[in-house]
């Protein structure tokens, strides 16, 4: 009102979406299970939502012997199987595969990618896509960094015209195997690409209830103020798997729980959980906070290490009725192998924010149930004056994020039970994706596949945040290497992982929370 003395709200200040520009894909090891599972039916799905660029192509590249026909046929079937759209015989499809093309190309050739230049110039003619080119490395990580230098001697990695010819490099994690090969591997990219064009990406950071979190925590009022050490008594996330290995026994067995999930997954949780409020909800600022949350971890004494980090692998058990085989009787898997299934670890934040705040993360294969959640767990109230039961306090207040299944958040708070007795009991205010919003949710590649071509690398890591998560845990990888454990397997599957990770916390007169 005219002669108001009221303070109007600033405007927000919202990253708008840029406009997409032609370009051309191009997907190494194109025939592998990522493609056929993850990104076809991803960039499938953002074409029936008329998100992709008007003008653009799909080449597949993969050593083996294909014809573009032999290559829409098997994506065709990947589709069927993956898409949320589904319906591969419908003019939608027809018109989605008439834009994948597929050209045989051994990496370790360098003679191939010169034959790789000439397609894409033919490609790019063909489809007037200006030469803008999103390459995506879905190919073993000791390839990563002969893909890079090859594309760079072929002269495929440089911008054009000042820019406006854009090129960028999408490389699947691992991002190394520890502090040292995530260095080499870094310096050998940006000897080839800029910083800008780099995207690294944790398809973690693309799930909706990740993204929510931050809009959950800076877009709402009531939550900020309390967001601190002197309203939290701690926070726990936990990464649960109920499957096995599967298929992927030749890569696990060379990682394992800390480097597969730890290092990259885990740790973003944390940072999301944990960061100062960025400036702007763009790249830049909240790299920036990111980083500064994983500089402030306390770093892991190694006389300490027992205390602070548990090491697990799962034994024979029962999953959902039947009985499944332990790690060390699984196909490809060695019979003395001392790969860690599970890891739980407890970490202490260095700054006035979140100062004696302990986070404890774990993660595991074959456990009890699939989760994927973030709960905050609220200090008490300073005088308890009622009971839950007549011999019992009211549980904590928690703030449960679920990332996966059922994509949503809860809270839990204490009310009174009805009668004539005041006696409290803790109740769930709840809330669901699916539920309310009636809508599917985009894949997590859907996501951070259309913010690669738009140019948006807010929900990818950059390489000063991967050398900083590797720094935190490359103590404990030396250690766990040096130490053989005594007494693996150490849980059944179907468990909830190993009686350590209980007394993590269980000594500080804590307990995990799984529903």
């Amino acid at each position: 009102m005219p002669g108001s003395t009221e303070t109007q709200p600033a405007p927000a200040r919202v990253a708008y979406k840029v406009r997409r520009d032609p370009c051309g894909i191009v997907i190494f090891g194109a025939t592998g299970d990522l493609t056929a599972r993850k990104l076809l039916p991803a960039l499938y799905d953002l074409a029936c939502e008329d998100q992709l660029p008007d003008n653009f192509y799909v080449l597949g590249v993969a050593r083996r012997p294909l014809s573009n026909d032999d290559f829409r046929e098997k994506m065709r079937t990947a589709v069927a199987a993956h898409s949320r759209f589904g319906a591969p015989e419908s003019e939608r499809w027809k018109n989605f595969a008439r834009r994948l093309h597929y050209q045989p190309l051994d990496a370790n050739q360098p003679d191939a990618y010169a034959r790789l230049r000439e397609s894409l110039h033919g490609l790019d003619r063909e489809n007037h896509t200006a030469g803008n080119h999103l390459f995506y490395l879905s190919v073993a990580p000791s390839l990563y960094a002969g893909i890079v230098e090859q594309l760079g001697a072929a002269g495929l990695a440089r911008q054009r015209d000042r820019g406006r010819r854009w090129t960028r490099i999408i490389i699947e994690k691992p991002f190394g195997h520890d502090l040292a090969s995530a260095r080499d591997l870094d310096d050998r990219v940006q000897q080839v690409f800029n910083e800008e064009q780099v995207y690294r990406i944790d398809h973690y950071l693309g799930k909706e209830t990740v993204q929510n979190l931050a809009v959950f925590r800076f877009a709402n009022g009531i939550f900020e103020p309390i967001w601190n050490r002197n309203y939290v008594d701690h926070v726990q996330i936990t990464v649960a798997e109920e499957i096995g290995v599967g298929e992927r026994a030749g890569y696990y067995d060379q990682s394992g729980a800390l480097r597969d999930m730890v290092q990259n997954h885990l740790l973003q949780l944390l940072c999301l959980v944990a960061m100062e409020p960025p400036a702007a909800f763009e790249a830049g600022p909240m790299r920036r906070e990111k980083l500064k949350v994983l500089q402030s971890v306390r770093p892991f004494l190694r006389r300490e290490l027992e205390r602070c980090a548990v090491r697990g692998q799962y034994a024979p058990g029962t999953m959902q009725g039947q009985s499944v085989a332990g790690y060390r009787e699984e196909k490809d898997i060695r019979a003395d192998s001392s790969t860690e299934t599970f890891a739980a670890l407890r970490f202490e934040i260095d700054n006035w924010r979140w100062a004696g705040v302990p986070f404890y993360l774990r993660t595991g294969k074959r456990m009890t149930a699939r989760r994927s959640e973030i709960t905050i767990q609220f200090r008490a109230a300073p005088l308890q004056l009622f009971a839950c039961t007549a011999m019992q306090p009211c549980q904590p207040n928690l703030l449960t994020l679920r990332i996966q299944p059922d994509e949503g958040m809860g809270l839990q708070v204490i009310t009174k039970t009805p009668g004539l007795e005041v006696i409290g009991r803790s109740v769930q205010m709840d809330f669901s994706y699916g539920a309310d919003f009636k809508s599917h949710t985009p894949s997590a590649y859907e996501t951070l596949l259309l913010d690669s071509l738009e140019g948006d690398a807010m929900l990818f890591a950059d390489g000063d945040w991967i050398k900083s998560a590797w720094q935190l845990v490359t103590p404990i990888l030396e250690a766990w290497a040096e130490e053989q454990p005594r007494n693996f397997p150490n849980y059944p599957a179907g468990s909830w992982g190993p009686a350590e990770a209980e007394s993590l916390l269980s000594r500080e007169g804590r307990q995990w929370h799984t529903r």
